[in-house]
């Protein structure tokens, strides 16, 4: 099939194009390069031995997208493209709902115009705000807490108001955990450029000495050790669930939502001793208040996903943080 991918030389999103290119999908990247790099698009080449069609189009250019739309051909997308900062969110919450609600509208409009009804949505466990009980399943209720789960969730309603209008015929809505580590070729891994709010670039940035401390925002949850507990997955295996969607039920319609993680959460803590087992290097840190919106923990049943698509991680927390510690390694940042 040839596959549209928005965000496509993003973290998760660079990943996936080595699944796809893999299995012998055609692909075309759009990207505005607001947090990516070209250079991302040329190491997957490099690694899958295959061209890549690539676009620096923002989505809201509505003229562009439609004139690729039209030349392409496409048979399948996978939206990836966004912002993701839940602390960002809350300093510029419009901004979230223009590029996360308002680009994915006009991304859909175009799908509907050139009859493209297929569609891998990238949402994130965030939708669930704060539960109650864990592990969180797909049944749970949706309740987001900050203004990034909010527009994960209007657009997931989207879909699913497409679908059982009968204007989408396949819809996948993978929720997110959290994603680690880098591709096993030392070639690609998270962009450290931009000031990011995630744990591991800003551990990766304390170890390059881009910065001094790693702030651990709250030490008295109630958890094993006081920090916040997270389900950590890493990308190649967060990369290969977007594969199984799309050859999941090829010959029917159908509408699946899935939880992406591991099941086993980590605590904050835990995270740290990892890379630095992995790196040898100590990584400073200093305790801080709790951010607004975090929620004390966050982890999920892999069952559902693992009975639908066929689909087990097959990566650890310690392999998360090796192949991060060789990312950097090979890009000489050290």
């Amino acid at each position: 099939m040839n596959i549209l991918v928005t965000g496509g030389a993003g973290y998760i999103g660079s990943h996936t194009l080595i699944e796809l290119l893999n299995t012998g999908h055609e692909v075309c990247v759009i990207d505005n390069l607001s947090n990516s790099s070209i250079k991302t698009i040329s190491s997957v080449e490099l690694i899958t031995g295959k061209k890549i069609k690539f676009y620096k189009v923002d989505l809201l250019n509505i003229s562009e997208l439609d004139k690729i739309f039209k030349d392409e051909k496409i048979d399948y997308v996978i939206h990836f493209a966004g912002l993701k900062s839940v602390s960002e969110s809350f300093e510029i919450p419009f901004e979230y709902y223009r590029i996360n609600v308002q680009a994915s509208i006009v991304l859909f409009e175009l799908m509907l115009k050139y009859k493209v009804r297929n569609i891998v949505f990238s949402s994130s466990a965030t939708v669930y705000g704060d539960p109650l009980s864990f592990p969180i399943t797909e049944s749970f209720e949706l309740s987001p807490i900050n203004p990034y789960g909010r527009t994960k969730f209007i657009v997931e309603e989207i879909l699913r108001d497409m679908y059982k209008s009968g204007l989408f015929y396949r819809v996948s809505i993978l929720r997110y955990f959290n994603p680690l580590g880098a591709h096993s070729s030392g070639l690609i891994g998270e962009n450290l450029d931009n000031q990011p709010n995630n744990l591991m670039p800003v551990i990766a940035r304390v170890f390059l000495g881009k910065q001094k401390t790693l702030k651990i925002f709250g030490n008295n949850y109630e958890t094993i050790d006081g920090t916040a507990l997270r389900d950590y997955i890493h990308v190649q295996d967060l990369a290969n669930a977007h594969l199984k969607a799309i050859e999941f039920s090829q010959d029917s319609a159908r509408i699946i939502t899935l939880n992406v993680g591991t099941g086993h959460p980590h605590s904050v803590m835990e995270v740290i001793e990892s890379f630095e087992n992995a790196s040898g290097v100590k990584i400073k840190t200093e305790i801080c208040d709790r951010r607004l919106g975090d929620a004390e923990k966050s982890y999920t049943s892999v069952k559902e996903i693992n009975n639908l698509l066929s689909w087990k991680p097959k990566r650890d927390l310690n392999q998360m943080c090796f192949d991060t510690v060789n990312w950097l390694k090979t890009q000489k940042q050290v």
